[in-house]
């Protein structure tokens, strides 16, 4: 049986903080956050302690529009640079490249000219492969790398011992198990929790946690999978992002006993920013539909369909999601 590692009074220097408003969230509003939003996000994290903040993707301007989209969706480093400078703080800058939605050749350029210090390579099982071409590419122009497994609860455990088991052999610094439906709960949480470090035992990578609320463990599912020894926890202001979103970063930081994280500078910049886009009618949080995908392990595009329409007839959807699972 694994052990846990720390208590609920041990400060574990391993653990790494990465704030995804803009990038999770940003799939809420289609990336279109005001520079005074970004720029003051920026400032809360440094002064809260947050180790990483995305910003957003790196996604092909061939496949997606600019007129759509905001900023975010493409991160150009003069934008980045807008909001950070040269990034003189002990803040990493994080972005993310998709699989098959990047032109990962053309639009990164070595990291001794960015201000970007981490890509998250975010990909399905089926795209290992081409998930780890991007790694070796972006370790070989001097970045930290992760890999982001999407939709672990709907594979095999055998494929996913043998995508593990690949990415170990790589140059990936980081492995995130991501609960993408929002479907698991504490006890198998861990356990992936648990395959994830053994599979990269010895190797010196770190593993991590994405979490989805559909059905409000979130929170819950970060503190476990963390007990057992994951270190880069994912989280956002609110909880902000697709759907029923993510883990909230002020539960995170206000659970973590390490003195560097101060709660404080994250409440400053929620009270000021988050009931303004709430009203503005950026949706986000936990809901019925959102609980009915994630009991049923479903992608949660029918949920935000259900959302976008304004529909309250929740019995009927939940019948209809029954009638296709």
């Amino acid at each position: 049986m694994a052990q846990r590692k720390g208590n609920l009074m041990s400060v574990r220097q391993d653990i790494k903080v990465l704030d995804a408003t803009i990038r999770d969230g940003g799939l809420c509003n289609n990336f279109h956050f005001t520079d005074e939003f970004v720029s003051d996000l920026y400032r809360a994290n440094v002064r809260a302690g947050v180790d990483y903040m995305e910003f957003g993707y790196k996604a092909s301007k061939s496949m997606f529009s600019e007129e759509e989209f905001g900023k975010w969706k493409f991160c150009a480093e003069e934008d980045i640079r807008s909001i950070v400078g040269d990034n003189l703080s002990d803040m990493k800058i994080s972005v993310m490249a998709d699989v098959g939605r990047c032109d990962f050749k053309t639009d990164f350029v070595k990291k001794s000219e960015s201000v970007i210090d981490m890509v998250r390579v975010a990909c399905y099982i089926h795209q290992i492969p081409a998930a780890i071409e991007m790694v070796e590419y972006f370790h070989e122009l001097g970045y930290e790398t992760a890999c982001n497994i999407m939709a672990v609860s709907q594979a095999n455990t055998e494929q996913l011992m043998q995508a593990l088991d690949v990415l170990a052999k790589s140059s990936v610094d980081v492995i995130y198990l991501v609960d993408s439906y929002g479907s698991l709960y504490p006890e198998n949480a861990s356990e992936l929790a648990q395959k994830y470090i053994a599979a990269v035992e010895g190797t010196g990578k770190q593993i991590g946690f994405h979490a989805h609320n559909n059905q409000n463990l979130a929170f819950a599912n970060t503190i476990e999978t963390m007990s057992y020894g994951l270190s880069y926890m994912d989280a956002t202001m609110q909880g902000i992002g697709r759907g029923a979103g993510n883990c909230a970063i002020e539960l995170l930081v206000g659970f973590l006993k390490n003195p560097k994280y101060n709660i404080y500078h994250l409440l400053k910049f929620i009270e000021k920013h988050m009931p303004a886009l709430k009203e503005q009618g950026v949706h986000w949080g936990y809901d019925l539909q959102y609980m009915f995908t994630g009991l049923l392990n479903q992608h949660p595009r029918t949920a935000i369909e259900f959302t976008n329409a304004e529909r309250k007839d929740y019995s009927e959807f939940y019948k209809s999601l029954l009638d296709t699972h």
